[in-house]
């Protein structure tokens, strides 16, 4: 019986750490925080506080666990569950630079994937800067 109320106990203290973290769309066309740091079992909301944005995942562990791009002016949460680095952007603005970079675990076994992404010159030199950001802290 004591077996049970512990493991009950760690599962209950284990949820309860689970952290959300909420970035807007801001009138800069960027969020408000460029780069996340997160664990899994954390969440992360995107307030749309300013018009026009959305947010399209371009690179993660596992692609096809991530939720199709969100619409515009849309409010939009995702509940992570898996290890690694996401880039993130919005679609109309991905190729003026408007990037975000979440890092669940302090994992960066996929950071290769997430350079060989294509995007224009501006939006790599952001990615280059996202990335030189996350791997700082």
């Amino acid at each position: 019986m004591r077996i049970y109320i512990l493991l009950a106990l760690l599962i209950i203290s284990k949820g309860t750490l689970a952290k959300t973290i909420q970035i807007e769309f801001t009138e800069n066309d960027s969020y408000s925080i460029e780069v996340a740091y997160i664990d899994v079992g954390d969440t992360i909301e995107w307030l749309p506080k300013n018009k026009g944005h959305n947010v399209e995942f371009l690179a993660g562990p596992d692609m096809d666990a991530l939720p199709n791009n969100s619409k515009i002016n849309e409010f939009h949460s995702i509940f992570f569950k898996t290890p690694g680095v996401y880039l993130y952007g919005c679609t109309p603005h991905l190729n003026m630079g408007m990037l975000g970079l979440i890092v669940v675990d302090n994992d960066f076994h996929n950071l290769e994937k997430v350079n060989k992404v294509e995007l224009s010159y501006v939006a790599n030199s952001v990615v280059d800067r996202l990335i030189k950001i996350a791997k700082s802290d």
